[in-house]
């Protein structure tokens, strides 16, 4: 990694993200954060400036559960910043009670897929303009209970669920992401981008927030040194920056060790991933968060 190479991670104001982008300010990067809370994005930008106090910092504020949203903040970001180096798209949610946006979205397939998709898709001309770039997608081997993947209905499926409905539609957003990793990697060939997911392991993070025991859960899980998010946030980061993936594209790696995962079925069929891609580029322009 270059010093001052431009960084744009999502979800950094927490959890792996915020670890994420702890690591790579220790290595120079400029920061480039997106944040719905900007009590939280202050406290993130504090932090940083205490261990690292020449960090550049940036953040765009938006919710990334509405199309929106992530059109207008990566719109602002390209503007601001015509060359990027690398996106890690980590923003994640597990809810455990079906909510539905203003746009008419599963709140969990909003965010854990489509604004990563819109994202990088809207970020496209200045990772490619940056040339060696990356894209870091967090997915999870949770995406091995996807339950059954129907397209492209699964896209726009709104109907509530109970706790383990709950888990299958995680694992299902999850799924998407690995899928729509090999196919971007595929659309970006020879662009100098790749693309790549991980899974980050367990981690003792907010992704579990909405239970009433979490935040019990997650002492006792720290004093039995269960679910250490640093080792989620090692393989983020070497995927976003270290030597060994430099040129690997299309690939899904696993928290640890980094070597390579074989998905679930469907999520290495192509001929899905380019279904998948149609399904959710032809939904976007048909909403009119995508341009034709």
């Amino acid at each position: 990694m270059k010093s001052n190479d431009i960084v744009v991670i999502t979800g950094a104001t927490n959890g792996l993200g915020q670890l994420v982008a702890i690591e790579l300010a220790k290595r120079g990067a400029h920061l480039v954060l997106t944040a719905r809370s900007k009590n939280r994005a202050e406290t993130t930008r504090k932090i940083l400036k205490d261990i690292m106090p020449k960090t550049e910092v940036d953040f765009f504020y938006g919710d990334l559960s509405l199309m929106k949203d992530v059109r207008r903040v990566g719109n602002e970001i390209a503007a601001a910043y015509p060359k990027i180096d690398v996106l890690v798209n980590n923003a994640g949610l597990h809810a455990f009670e079906q909510r539905i946006t203003s746009e008419g979205f599963a709140e969990m397939i909003a965010v854990n897929y489509l604004a990563p998709w819109l994202l990088s898709h809207t970020l496209q001309q200045s990772l490619v303009k940056a040339g060696n770039s990356r894209i870091v997608n967090v997915a999870s081997e949770a995406s091995r209970r996807h339950g059954e993947l129907k397209l492209p209905e699964d896209l726009t499926q709104t109907a509530t669920f109970n706790l383990k409905g709950s888990s299958e539609l995680y694992g299902k957003t999850k799924l998407l992401d690995i899928m729509f990793t090999a196919e971007i990697a595929r659309e970006l060939s020879g662009t100098g981008v790749t693309v790549n997911a991980l899974d980050p392991g367990f981690n003792v993070t907010g992704l579990g927030r909405e239970l009433w025991f979490a935040s019990m859960l997650e002492r006792i899980l720290k004093l039995l040194r269960i679910g250490d998010p640093r080792k989620g946030a090692d393989i983020i980061t070497r995927l976003a920056i270290d030597p060994q993936y430099q040129g690997v594209s299309g690939g899904y790696f696993k928290v640890g060790t980094g070597k390579s995962i074989m998905p679930v079925y469907p999520g290495g069929d192509v001929n899905m991933q380019k279904k998948l891609w149609n399904d959710t580029k032809n939904l976007l322009q048909h909403r009119g968060f995508l341009l034709q």
